[in-house]
């Protein structure tokens, strides 16, 4: 087909496969994290701008793990379809991997999801924040294996050739293979940038539409501080990983800058675009800057950089390929540090200044690649049992201070001094206050109003 062969085939669908499914666990583990974090502040400071951003979030984080776990099945069964050959030859180390991230991470994550995401109101807080924290500590550890495994495949170290079959001898080898902390660090910050811009997105779409309150300008606030900080971090990793990749696999970062050959003892120059030309072993029509690739790539102007002309045909990588996916990543890369920087400058994480606000909000949304806008928070106006008991005293205009109190049965009644609809409930610690509910906007959508349940003075009452 089209001159593909088999091998060609399996890796165009593995690709495609690999590259759907890294969305959602990458999405997943920032967003566990995330939450870990806002139920903590809600605990410590007890603001409901917090409570209200978790319930929001936990719904569109259970169904993100739902999808990783389907998308990732289909994964898996690649192994087995497109590449039977590597998994018999390499399986006694993969297979045991990918066992102990099911065993070890996955069974942590599903033990507790249910706890955090059903028993808000059936365990106590301090349970509850302890499930959300297992949850996160269990998509890290998901990533811990995964990555070894991976790591193992491009750097392997700890085995032996017996039979034609890789037979294990170091397991500690095995998984702490020279580019695997690499690979790990770089993946779990991957994986809060993505979530920061997802976040950041989601909350600009909202303000876009004129939908302005505390919940959705903390939850911007929040996605561009994170996204200021791990951005740049997340440079400095790369570097390092890029580094041990020079080390480890040459002709990998050969053909990443489209490098063919070195000229004398001249530094290896950065070539910033051209077009790769595996037939005729040259990059045609580059636009490059003397010296400059020496320094990026080895930290010193007196180092050549390997080319790919020094390594037989059969052991280079397609150099169009990974060339334009390295500059397309480098480019994404370099904007998100730019936006996190520009929404600080614009008051997006700091203050609110509305002359610029607008302009930054409009880049936010494509940096987040559009998932944002297409999140609808309806279900987070559902389930009341998870909003508090508000108590009121019965005169106009008086403050509403928030109180924790569940459980009185009810008897309809309206209470003319608020015109609201009340329900007269048995109350232990209060028994002169009726209590009642009231519609109110929810803080992530003006059009969907929640309950809340109110607790007046009956007539007569003090």
């Amino acid at each position: 087909m089209f001159g593909l062969e088999a091998v060609d085939l399996a890796r165009i669908q593995f690709a495609f496969t690999i590259s759907f499914h890294i969305i959602f666990p990458a999405i997943t583990i920032g967003l566990a994290s995330y939450l870990a974090v806002l139920e903590g502040l809600w605990l410590k400071t007890q603001q409901e701008v917090y409570r209200d951003l978790y319930h929001f979030w936990s719904k569109i984080f259970a169904v993100n793990f739902g999808m990783g776990v389907v998308s990732g099945l289909v994964m898996a069964y690649q192994f087995g379809t497109n590449w039977s050959a590597f998994s018999d030859f390499a399986g006694s180390i993969t297979g045991p991997l990918l066992t102990y991230e099911v065993l070890i991470a996955f069974f942590l994550e599903a033990g507790f999801l249910g706890v955090m995401l059903f028993g808000w109101n059936r365990v106590g807080p301090g349970l509850h924040f302890f499930s959300t924290l297992m949850v996160a500590i269990g998509t890290l550890i998901s990533a811990f294996w995964i990555l070894a495994s991976n790591s193992w495949m491009q750097t392997p170290q700890g085995f032996e050739i017996i039979d034609g079959r890789v037979i294990p001898v170091d397991w500690f080898a095995v998984v702490f293979n020279p580019s695997f902390l690499y690979r790990l660090a770089h993946m779990a910050t991957a994986a809060f940038v993505a979530t920061a811009f997802f976040v950041g997105a989601s909350a600009a779409w909202h303000l876009l539409r004129g939908r302005d309150n505390p919940a959705i300008r903390k939850m911007l606030s929040m996605a561009m501080w994170m996204a200021l900080i791990v951005a740049p971090i997340q440079a400095v990793i790369g570097d390092f990983h890029g580094l041990n990749t020079l080390k480890h696999q040459p002709a990998k970062i050969a053909a990443i800058e489209g490098h063919w050959e070195n000229v004398g003892d001249e530094p290896t120059p950065l070539i910033l675009f051209g077009w790769p030309d595996m037939g005729r072993e040259e990059t045609r029509f580059k636009l490059e800057i003397p010296a400059l690739g020496s320094l990026i790539l080895t930290h010193r102007l007196d180092k050549q950089v390997p080319a790919l002309k020094e390594f037989p045909p059969e052991d280079r990588p397609n150099s169009s390929i990974v060339f334009w996916s390295f500059r397309v990543m480098v480019g994404l890369g370099m904007l998100m540090v730019l936006t996190g920087i520009w929404s600080l400058c614009c008051g997006c994480a700091v203050g609110h200044r509305p002359a610029l606000v607008q302009p930054a909000q409009s880049v936010l949304v494509p940096a987040g690649a559009g998932v944002g806008a297409g999140l609808y928070p309806g279900p987070a106006a559902r389930g009341e049992e998870q909003r508090p008991l508000l108590a009121v005293r019965a005169h106009p205009g008086a403050d509403l201070p928030r109180l924790q109190r569940p459980g009185h049965q009810s008897v309809a009644e309206h209470h003319p001094a608020l015109d609201i609809h009340l329900g007269r409930r048995r109350a232990a610690a209060e028994p002169r206050l009726r209590t009642g509910r009231r519609a109110v906007h929810h803080p992530l959508h003006p059009d969907v109003h929640r309950l809340e349940l109110l607790r007046v003075p009956g007539q007569g009452d003090p």
